[in-house]
C-alpha cells in the first residue's frame, strides 16, 4: 500500500527594525524599489556583515515555544548558488549548528516533531515584466526564520493544520505577521510516496528499512495560502502513486504549483545540500548562548494559544468555539476581561459584541440571565424564519463554508434577544440547513 510521506520548510520573515546584517530598514512590501539597500544587502566587495540580536533573539523565542534545544554555541554559514536575486553569490544561512533543534507542535493530538529551526537572510525579489526582469533589492538581507519539520505528515490536511497552528503561535509570539499571501511565511513540501513498512524518518531524512528501495521525493516550492497547501499537496500524492502504479519513475526536482490549473509543474532538478558547498561564514564569529541568557529570552514568552484553550476549555468554554476566540488577539482579550462562558457564545456568534467593552456585555448577560427562555417551538420557527430570510448564507453552508452556518445562528440569537441557548440555535439550524 503506497503511503504519503510529507515533510514542511517554512519560511518566516522576521518583523526587526532593520535587516539581518545590516541597519537598512526592513520594508520587504513597502517604499519604492531598491531604496532600502546598502553595500551589505548589495553585496559589494569589503561590505562585513553584522548579526541582527533581535532576529536572533526571536528565533530562540519559537524554539522556546515549540520546546526544541536551543544550541549553546552556533554559527552561520555559506550556502552557495547563483541566481539574480541573490547579490553575494551566497546566502548566509545556518547547516550545521542551527539554533534550534528537535522540537515539537501538536496538532489534532498528533505530535510533529521539528527537526531544526534556524536563521538565514532573505533574497531580492524578482519581479517579471514581459521579456524583462527586474530586482527589488529592499527585500535582500531581511530576517528569515527557517523551520523544518520531520516527513511526520501522512495527509494534506493535517499539513495544513500544521501550518495553521504554526501561524497563531507565530503571532501570538509578535516576531511575524506571518501573511503568507503577502510573501512573510512562504512554504516548501516535500512530498513522496512509499509502500507502507518499507521506510523511517530520521533526522528530517527518509530512509530505507533494511534492503528496502525508496521512491524519489518532490519538492513543491512558494506555495502563498492554506488552500493551495492542501490542494498541491493532494495533486502531487496523486501524480505520484498514478507514476508508480503505471511502472514510471517519480523524479526527483522542484516543482511549483499553478493555482489556476490546480496542478504541480516542473520547474528544476532538486538539489541536496552538499551541492551548496556550505562553509562557516569566516566574516561572522560563532554565537554562544549560557543558562543566562536563555533564561532572559524565556522571560520574553507570553501565554502560548495552546495554554490559553486549555484554560479556556477548564472555564467551561466549548472546544469550537475556542478555536474561533483565538484566532483575534483583541476578541480573545475581551473575553478573559469577561471571564464567563456565556460571552464566548456571544462573542463568537454575534460579530456585534465584539465591539462592546467587558462591561458591557457583563451587564447584558445579567439581564438575559432574568429573562424566560424561549419556548423549543417558538425557537423552531425562528430558526426556520431566519433561514428562509437569508438563501446567500444557507448556498453558502451548503459550499461547505461554516461562515455562513454562524451567520444564520447569529441571527437567531440577535431575534431571541437572548431567550435562546447558542448550542440549541446551532443544532436546530444545523438540522433545518441539512435538510434543506
Amino acid at each position: 500500500m503506497l503511503t504519503p510521506v510529507i515533510g514542511l520548510e517554512v519560511h518566516i520573515e522576521l518583523n526587526t527594525k532593520s535587516k539581518m546584517f545590516c541597519s537598512c530598514k526592513n520594508q520587504p512590501f513597502g517604499g519604492e524599489p531598491n531604496t532600502s539597500t546598502c553595500p551589505v544587502c548589495l553585496g559589494l566587495p569589503g561590505a562585513l556583515p553584522v548579526p541582527n540580536k533581535v532576529a536572533v533573539e526571536s528565533t530562540i523565542l519559537l524554539g522556546l515555544a515549540t520546546g526544541c534545544t536551543i544550541n549553546s554555541e552556533s554559527y552561520f554559514e555559506r550556502k552557495n548558488y547563483f541566481y539574480p536575486d541573490l547579490p553575494k553569490g551566497y546566502q548566509i544561512s545556518q547547516l550545521q549548528k542551527p539554533l534550534c533543534v528537535s522540537g515539537k507542535l501538536e496538532v489534532g493530538g498528533l505530535e510533529i516533531r521539528i527537526n531544526r529551526i534556524h536563521q538565514e537572510e532573505d533574497t531580492a525579489k524578482l519581479m517579471h515584466e514581459g521579456d524583462k526582469t527586474l530586482v527589488d533589492f529592499n527585500r535582500s538581507g531581511v530576517p528569515l526564520t527557517e523551520l523544518v519539520t520531520e516527513a511526520d505528515f501522512r495527509d494534506a490536511a493535517t499539513a495544513k493544520q500544521f501550518l495553521k497552528e504554526l501561524t497563531r503561535l507565530i503571532r501570538c509570539l509578535k516576531i511575524s505577521g506571518a501573511d503568507m499571501e503577502k510573501g512573510s511565511m512562504r512554504l516548501e513540501a516535500n512530498v513522496s510516496v512509499q509502500e507502507e513498512g518499507t521506510f523511517e524518518v530520521k533526522n528530517s531524512k527518509v530512509l530505507p528499512v533494511g534492503q528496502a528501495k525508496l521512491n524519489d521525493r518532490v519538492e513543491l516550492k512558494n506555495i502563498n495560502s492554506f488552500r493551495f497547501v492542501e490542494k498541491a499537496i493532494n495533486y502531487e500524492i496523486k501524480r505520484q502513486k498514478e507514476l508508480i502504479e503505471s511502472g514510471q519513475r517519480v523524479v526527483q526536482e522542484t516543482r511549483g504549483y499553478n493555482e489556476s490549473k490546480g496542478e504541480t509543474y516542473s520547474q528544476r532538478e532538486k538539489e541536496e545540500a552538499h551541492d551548496y558547498r556550505y562553509f562557516p561564514e569566516p566574516d561572522i564569529p560563532a554565537m554562544r548562548f549560557d543558562k543566562t541568557d536563555l533564561d532572559r529570552i524565556a522571560q520574553m514568552l507570553p501565554e502560548l494559544p495552546s495554554q490559553k484553550i486549555s484554560r479556556w476549555v477548564k472555564l467551561g468554554v466549548k472546544e469550537a468555539d475556542t478555536e474561533v476566540l483565538i484566532e483575534d488577539e483583541a476578541v480573545a482579550n475581551l473575553f478573559d476581561e469577561v471571564k464567563n462562558p456565556a460571552a464566548a457564545n456571544l462573542l463568537v456568534n454575534r460579530p456585534e459584541f465584539r465591539q462592546k467593552t467587558a462591561e458591557e456585555i457583563v451587564e447584558y448577560l445579567k439581564i438575559v440571565s432574568t429573562k424566560t427562555k424561549m419556548s423549543a417551538d417558538d425557537l423552531s420557527k425562528l430558526c426556520a424564519q431566519v433561514i428562509s430570510q437569508n438563501p446567500k448564507a444557507v448556498e453558502d453552508y451548503k459550499k461547505g463554508k461554516e461562515a455562513g452556518l454562524k451567520f444564520l445562528v447569529g441571527q437567531v440569537m440577535k431575534e431571541s434577544k437572548g431567550q435562546a441557548d447558542a448550542t440549541e440555535v446551532e443544532k436546530l439550524v444545523r438540522e433545518r440547513l441539512e435538510s434543506v
